[in-house]
């Protein structure tokens, strides 16, 4: 197992970013003595002679896109390397255990903390599991800090390769960082509280600034911090940000968190902008008070527009993420939506896929126990990760479908955002029966540019 290749670490997606699932396990691998290779097939292609030589493949599913491709990788590895041992892991292995290993995966890891369960197969058992179990404790908060290895940057794609920040002309190297694992809060469409169940631990200031260090020594002019919320653990954030921009001055980076924290942390807002944030992700989800309930985000529209006075009075762009599209939604909810992004000027600030993104319940969901939900028709589609629902309005299924079609169209003709934005309200307003698309306000001059990386964001 010690030897060059042996072990094979692919990432299949993560949001156009470096993954972190590949450079923090490959860290923790190599300071324990071995010599992994990786490939991030998201943008290099599936390199057979590594395949071919791997006797320990681990493939990274933190989200469900990176899930659904893995499962295929899966079938393409076993016909190249019939013999090898695969483990998945990430968030998405550890919701979807049993359907991957009926489809040839020997392995998922457990979330943080867990025990191990038995290794199968006729593999190296316990050179397995030593790999199994420095990989789950890197995802329970062990730190290897990159100074402290052999680290090979050379083994990684080029951060140019990946998606960039972009603001007006202005174009910026992205790096990528997590400040910490898990989440304390219980959002019932989020999968992180099922794996997690409300537990979140810190990882160590030196080995967050090193691995900062290491990527703006490759050329990383813009830091994102892809923690589920980076407020969860405010000061150990700041504290970092601190010395970030101390080492740093002009490097800039970007950050997610709730609404209710940058309510509650709002005194906190004018110092991230002085210490360069550009702009902040927050998951609004819905306006409506009951589709809140039901999802327990703990916030409402009023607190959505104050977050927006908050973020924006401090010179940073707010972000929000929606999902429209829920068994719950109604059309006037969908319009409201559209209606809400237009009135405060959020036009570029929400990307269209957006307007698309559709419920998922994926196994073990804590949407599952809302009596909402049980008084759904649901279905578990295994292959598809995710339990699957109809809509009691059959209008807000076309819509989905029509939008759906719309979004991936425009972009793959490099529609402007404000165009497809107009043409997502008048399909709605189509089918509501009503005009409701202002007439007076598509110009760039009402609508401001927004920063933002160039990748468009979904799960």
């Amino acid at each position: 197992m010690h030897a060059p290749g042996a072990i094979l670490l692919i990432s299949c997606y993560e949001l156009g970013h470096r993954p972190l699932g590949l450079t923090r396990p490959l860290r923790a691998l190599e300071a324990a003595g071995f010599a992994p290779d990786i490939i991030d097939i998201a943008v290099e292609p599936l390199d057979v002679e590594k395949v071919k030589r791997a006797r320990f493949i681990g493939i990274s599913v933190p989200m469900h896109t990176a899930l659904r491709l893995g499962v295929h990788l899966v079938y393409r590895i076993r016909q190249i390397n019939p013999d090898v041992f695969i483990c998945m892991y990430g968030l998405y292995a550890t919701l979807n255990a049993d359907y991957l290993l009926s489809q040839g995966v020997d392995f998922c890891l457990p979330s943080s903390g867990s025990p191990l369960p038995p290794l199968s197969g006729g593999q190296d058992t316990d050179t397995s599991t030593q790999l199994v179990e420095l990989v789950q404790s890197l995802v329970a908060g062990e730190q290897v800090e990159p100074q402290k290895t052999g680290f090979h940057t050379a083994k990684l794609p080029p951060l140019e390769v990946y998606a960039q920040f972009e603001d007006n002309t202005e174009k910026r190297i992205v790096g990528y960082t997590e400040t910490t694992h898990g989440c304390k809060h219980l959002c019932t469409h989020c999968p992180i509280p099922p794996v997690y169940n409300g537990k979140f631990s810190v990882v160590e200031r030196e080995t967050v600034l090193a691995e900062i260090q290491e990527q703006v020594s490759q050329g990383a002019t813009h830091i994102t911090f892809g923690d589920p919320d980076f407020l969860n653990g405010p000061m150990h954030g700041l504290r970092i940000l601190r010395a970030m921009h101390k080492a740093y001055p002009n490097l800039t980076f970007d950050f997610t968190t709730k609404v209710e924290h940058i309510l509650k942390h709002r005194k906190y807002f004018l110092e991230f902008a002085q210490l360069g944030c550009r702009f902040i992700i927050s998951a609004v989800e819905s306006l409506s008070e009951a589709i809140l309930t039901i999802l327990e985000k703990h916030h409402t529209r009023a607190d959505v527009e104050t977050a927006i006075d908050i973020v924006h009075g401090a010179g940073i762009a707010l972000r929000p993420t929606w999902v429209p599209f829920t068994p719950w939604t109604t059309l006037d909810d969908y319009l409201e939506m559209l209606a809400f992004v237009e009135i405060h000027r959020l036009v570029y600030h929400v990307d269209p896929v957006q307007y698309a993104v559709r419920l998922l319940i994926p196994p073990g969901s804590y949407l599952l126990n809302r009596p909402e939900t049980k008084a759904l028709s649901l279905s578990l589609d295994e292959a598809a990760f995710s339990y699957t629902w109809t809509h009691p309005d059959a209008r807000m299924d076309e819509l989905h479908k029509t939008v759906s079609a719309l979004v991936e169209n425009d972009a793959r003709a490099g529609v402007d955002t404000l165009e497809t934005f107009y043409q997502i309200w008048a399909l709605a307003a189509d089918i509501h029966g009503s005009r409701r698309t202002p007439l007076g306000c598509r110009s760039k001059v009402a609508h401001p540019p927004a920063p933002r990386i160039t990748e468009a964001w979904f799960c």
